[in-house]
Formats: C-alpha cells, structure tokens, sequence
C-alpha cells in the first residue's frame, strides 16, 4: 500500500498561496507571488528533498498541476516536447537542481484529483475523480503519492483518512491576503508532530501525522461564576 504525504510552503499567517513567483497565482487579488526565494536556504533545499525522495508520484489538485504542467516541463528553456532532457552544461548549480526536478516531474505519474475534465497534455498524467479511485490507487502498488501545495485537497483526505504524513514549512513572513493552509470544510482532526527541525533562515519545517479525534475538553477546572453564566446567556442570546 502507497502513502499519501503532503507538503506545503505557509507563511506565519497561513497562507500558501505562490510561493515561487510573482506570475504563479495572482487570483484574489495577491500581489506578493515569490514570497519564497528570500527564505530559500540548503535545509530548506534539503527537506524538499527529503519529500520528494526516492521515489514518488504526485497527487495534485487542478489548478498546481496547471502551474506545474506550464513551468517544470519547460524550465531551462522552451521545450520542443513535453519533458524533453534538457542540456546542463553552462547551468548554475540551483539551475541544473531546477532542470533535475522538471525532468523528475515528467517521469512520474501525476493524479491530478478534479471533478472536471481539464486538458492533461503531460505526459503520465492521469485524471482522479473521486476519494473511491483514489483509494484504490493509494491501495494498489507503487511509489507513494506526494502532494505539492494543492491545499484544496486536504479536507477530503482528511475527512476520508487517507492522508498519511503532512510537512508544513512555515517562513519568517506575514503576508495578510491570500489562500490559507485548510478551508472551513476541513474536519476537525487531532495530528501529532513527528519530525521539526529550524532553518538557519528561520522557516520552522515540522512533519504531522493523524493521531485519530479530536477530544473535548477544559484547560482548567470549569467556571460556574454567576459572570460566567451571563456570558454564557449573552453567548445563547447573540448579544456576546
């Protein structure tokens, strides 16, 4: 059986909408696309790796693997065909990691999670349309599945119990306006941390796993104050 594992970029506030370039993901109204690149450190690099290493297929929402599929089988230069190898030499060394990873991309299968029926011009690129076939893909053999930003995705996974491991990398940045981690549809869901780590640039990088429901409960021993009991009435009433 395959894992499925998340990984997003976020900043303090939550949000993870384009990380990697002022063009990615302008909608809503963002205007601070490429947050990412000053924060960019080797452990960062290294976690990424970690991620996405040995071996793995993607698992993506629509609109990343419309980001995805108009930049990694390009980079380096326009491509002739899709996922064509790119010449290397006279490449700096984050370009060549660039060109590595574009090329890794194309080699692996893409499940792209949509109720529509989007253009998948990419090669390997498989349409998913519901948490039943994706069940069963995740239940068949192979590489485990990674998700890339795609946060649409997670409340289903979630509420579903398929999503076995999520890494957020959170940077040192506010950004205010913008798409968040998880939308109001997201089940509410106890996780636990399994790996942290902090970069010299400050991004904290923890790895969740699902550690079952969430539980009720008090902080401290229950207040049964006559204030208390007021506001609980103002709360009932609307007037809190």
């Amino acid at each position: 059986m395959r894992k499925i594992r998340g990984s997003l970029f976020a900043s303090l506030d939550g949000v993870i909408q384009a990380p990697g370039g002022r063009s990615e993901d302008p909608t809503v109204g963002f205007e601070h696309g490429g947050w990412l690149p000053q924060f960019f450190d080797e452990d960062v690099g290294a976690a990424i790796d970690a991620v996405f290493g040995p071996s793995y297929d993607l698992l993506l929402g629509r609109r990343t693997y419309d980001i995805f599929a108009a930049y990694w089988p390009y980079v380096g230069g326009e491509a002739t065909g899709i996922g064509e190898v790119f010449d290397k030499t006279g490449k700096d060394e984050g370009e060549v990691a660039a060109i590595q990873m574009g090329e890794d991309f194309t080699r692996a299968a893409k499940y792209v999670l949509t109720r529509g029926t989007p253009e998948l011009g990419w090669s390997n690129s498989h349409r998913v349309g519901s948490m039943e076939e994706l069940r069963a893909i995740k239940d068949s053999d192979g590489p485990d599945l990674v998700i890339q930003g795609s946060s649409t995705l997670y409340p289903a996974l979630l509420a579903a119990g398929l999503l076995d491991s999520l890494t957020i990398m959170t940077f040192p940045v506010v950004l205010g306006r913008g798409k968040r981690w998880f939308g109001d549809d997201t089940p509410a869901k106890a996780l636990k941390v399994v790996d942290t780590k902090v970069t010299r640039t400050g991004a904290v990088i923890a790895t969740y796993e699902p550690a079952g429901e969430l539980q009720h409960g008090w902080a401290g021993p229950q207040s049964t104050s006559a204030r208390e009991e007021a506001r609980q009435a103002a709360i009932r009433d609307g007037r809190w």
